[in-house]
């Protein structure tokens, strides 16, 4: 079987929009090559006395509609193509979602499970170092992502600031409250996941209280989207993360997992004899109306996209759904919410806490939320309304949205020198 490659899969989708809206290659080809790529060696004192060094990443896909705006991964799998595919898609999540942002991304290789908490404050400020010179609150915003989360952000935003010899928390979002973070924006990405979910049934006129949906990765989108959607009425069936996952057909007792998770706990400790053991590749089979991979990339391919049950496909996660299963998926009649509109809610509120931050100007949490929702809902409406008046799935769709955006702005600033 062919290797799977994040960069050729977005190559391949953007080629196919490009195709689809009549674009001239000269519009788009620049968006095949990333603006700029960054490899960054940061050797770290360990706790023992020894020197460990780590390899980093930032890459700045397109910064033509905005300062590149894109998360940071701790992850032992991080490499170039995926950190390049990663930047790419943010581009393109940036302009469905219509906020003056381009794209980046970046990550180190590590699993900071085996970290101190003083070693990764140590490689994140070595880290931050080292990409100082390419980011900041106008030319690019990192953000947490996998494996991070608001405490590495304040690293960074300190970091940086000391190096300025000012305080700069428009450097990075996702901060915590106490030195500008935005109200909301922990729950964001996972409550942009439950608005794309609720909008696709009611334009399906499906009740959500009538679904049974699985949610693949219980980190900080896929259990937030659960737990939102189990308020509404939901019935979660299935649940998973790292250790594995748990079922029931009839709907688990979701408060209690999501108690046990929230306590940064693994599903392998939930002592539940009542419910069956999982593993994540069972779960993407399990009977169910709605599956959201929330987890890691190409989860769904050609060796299980056959064996899908779910109806609807939300996507929680950034490529979880190769090229090739997404032509079996459609084929099957299954609908897909592609991941550059369904979590699309973490960087829409990303732009927010940049907004307040330049302002020196803070919201309340029902404002930020309200101002989410209206977002998640035009850009979905759009989405949903190209992909009828094409006849395509809506990942294509949503491709066509941001390219139109893209190649528009590109074409008035045209191409200097």
């Amino acid at each position: 079987m062919k290797a799977y490659n994040a960069y050729d899969n977005f190559l391949a989708v953007m080629d196919k929009a490009a195709t689809t809206l009549g674009l001239a290659e000269n519009d788009y080809v620049a968006l095949r090559y990333p603006e700029r790529e960054l490899k960054v060696s940061c050797p770290v004192k360990m706790d023992d006395g020894s020197i460990k060094v780590f390899e980093g990443y930032r890459v700045q896909h397109s910064s033509v509609r905005g300062p590149c705006k894109g998360g940071i991964r701790y992850h032992e799998e991080v490499d170039d193509n995926e950190v390049k595919a990663l930047a790419a898609w943010m581009s393109f999540k940036c302009a469905v979602a219509n906020i003056p942002y381009g794209g980046a991304k970046g990550g180190i290789k590590v699993n900071p499970q085996e970290l101190s908490l003083g070693e990764l404050e140590r490689l994140t400020r070595r880290f931050t170092s080292m990409i100082a010179p390419i980011i900041g609150p106008e030319r690019d915003i990192p953000a947490p992502d996998v494996n991070t989360n608001a405490q590495i952000m304040g690293w960074i935003m300190d970091t940086y600031s000391v190096q300025k010899g000012f305080a700069s928390p428009g450097v990075v979002t996702g901060k915590p409250l106490e030195i500008g973070g935005s109200k909301g924006r922990a729950e964001a990405t996972g409550r942009g996941v439950m608005f794309a979910t609720v909008m696709l049934l009611e334009k399906l006129d499906i009740d959500v209280k009538n679904c049974k949906i699985a949610v693949q990765g219980m980190g900080n989108v896929g259990s937030i989207a659960a737990k939102l959607l189990y308020d509404r009425g939901a019935k979660i069936v299935a649940v998973s993360d790292v250790s594995g996952g748990v079922y029931d057909e009839n709907g688990l007792p979701f408060d209690e997992i999501y108690a046990h998770v929230s306590q940064r706990r693994l599903l392998s400790d939930y002592k539940n004899d009542n419910l069956k053991r999982i593993s994540n590749k069972e779960l993407l089979t399990c009977d169910c109306d709605v599956l959201v991979p929330a987890a890691l990339q190409n989860q769904i391919t050609t060796e299980n996209a056959a064996d899908i049950k779910a109806k609807y496909i939300i996507e929680g996660a950034n490529g979880p759904v190769s090229v090739d299963a997404d032509e079996i998926l459609e084929k099957n009649g299954v609908i897909v919410v592609p991941d550059i509109l369904a979590n699309s809610g973490g960087v829409v509120v990303s732009y927010f806490e940049w907004v307040q931050n330049l302002q020196c100007f803070y919201w309340e949490e029902d404002h930020v939320n309200e101002l989410l929702k209206n977002n998640i809902t035009s850009s979905f409406n759009e989405v949903w309304e190209l992909s009828k008046e094409y006849k395509t799935s809506m990942r294509l769709a949503a491709y066509m949205v941001a390219l139109k955006r893209i190649v528009a702005v590109r074409n008035i600033r045209g191409i200097c020198p």
